[in-house]
């Protein structure tokens, strides 16, 4: 059993506090979220008054945050200063690959092990335990977060030094929003050219253009009964966190020399989705978008 200290008890980190707490590990908690911290309590976590004081005293500090500022304010203001040397740092925020190095390297100058583990999977996944984690850090740090990452997901990938979690994540949401779109274009092209969309799942499903998006998250009510366009697109992946992912893509591209021009594009019609009010929408939502049909009175 370890002491974990988790903070960032939102969607994701809520469910991933729990599992921690499931197999068998004493999780001390902190949110600025009284309902996240009443949720997690009652999970079975201890609540903790502030990030510093949960971070006393533990083997372990997971963090799950909304942005690279919140991660390297969180470490910097809070976290340093409280853990004991050696503890061991797992950021599960999706943030920017500079800050995740930088973050890193403060924390090895400081005598603490870091990595950078960013999920794939979703709040189902989260509340499962079966997340997929994409971990950036030396191999020791990442032997030592291996066991706890495998509490909270069914997979979990060594991607190489400090920062290659971020970069790995940002790829793949990078392709998983262009897949999206153009997944839902193809339903829209679909329906006005007289094909039965189910029959035209039936069809692409099994043929090249199987994707993902398609058959795990398809944007139209129906051939996928789990996906959230059965449910009105509640829950998921909301667009504005999709939104979030592409732009720090974009921004890694430009910051490397790369070119990305499906990515461009992907960024500017999730930016005019969350713009016109779809941002808590799962990210299969913009179908509504690309067939004129988006209402944000639902």
């Amino acid at each position: 059993m370890a002491r974990i200290a988790f903070i960032g008890l939102g969607n994701m980190g809520g469910g991933m506090a729990a599992n921690l707490v499931r197999a068998g590990h004493q999780v001390t908690a902190f949110d600025l979220a009284a309902d996240a911290m009443a949720r997690a309590t009652e999970a079975g976590c201890t609540p903790s008054t502030s990030a510093a004081e949960a971070a006393q005293d533990v083997d372990a500090v997971v963090t799950m945050l909304p942005a690279g500022k919140h991660v390297a304010a969180v470490y910097a203001e809070s976290v340093f200063s409280a853990a004991a040397p050696g503890t061991l740092f797992l950021d599960c925020s999706t943030i920017d690959v500079g800050t995740a190095r930088n973050t890193a390297t403060g924390a090895t100058a400081q005598g603490f092990a870091m990595v950078d583990a960013p999920v794939s999977g979703g709040i189902a996944a989260a509340n499962a335990g079966t997340l997929t984690f994409m971990v950036g850090g030396s191999q020791q740090a990442f032997a030592r977060a291996e066991p706890l990452l495998q509490a909270m997901g069914k997979v979990v990938i060594h991607a190489g030094e400090a920062g290659a979690g971020q970069a790995a994540k940002i790829c793949n949401n990078m392709l998983l929003g262009a897949s999206m779109i153009a997944t839902a274009e193809a339903f829209v092209l679909a329906e006005k050219l007289g094909l039965d969309l189910q029959t035209f799942f039936d069809i692409s499903s099994k043929a090249s253009g199987q994707c993902w998006s398609m058959t795990s998250y398809c944007p139209v009510p129906g051939p996928v009964p789990t996906s959230p366009a059965n449910r009105n697109y509640e829950g998921g992946f909301a667009s504005a966190l999709m939104l979030k992912d592409l732009k720090l893509a974009v921004e890694a591209a430009a910051a490397a020399g790369g070119s990305v021009p499906m990515a461009s594009q992907a960024e500017s019609l999730y930016q005019m989705f969350v713009g016109l009010g779809g941002g808590s929408r799962d990210f299969s939502a913009i179908i509504k978008l690309l067939d004129g049909s988006w209402d944000n009175a639902g």
